[in-house]
């Protein structure tokens, strides 16, 4: 059981990591690469945060940003 929030682990920690590849390489927020490294992270985290509440009622210290006109 424990192994899905492992794997979803996993994913969010390879998915920070493209993200930062993305962002020092990108040209800017909007750059295709980097918009699309942050959904896939933002899908990870949320994997993430759903698999430790639904195997150890657990959740994380941290919350996705409200979306926001301003970092669009």
């Amino acid at each position: 059981m424990a192994q899905e929030a492992r794997s979803s682990l996993n994913s969010f920690v390879a998915a920070l990591e493209r993200h930062l590849e993305a962002v020092s390489s990108g040209r800017g927020s909007d750059d295709p690469a980097v918009l699309s490294a942050y959904e896939h992270l933002k899908s990870a985290f949320l994997d993430y945060e759903e698999a430790l509440s639904d195997q150890f009622g657990e959740i994380l210290p941290m919350e996705l940003a409200e979306d926001d006109e301003d970092w669009a």
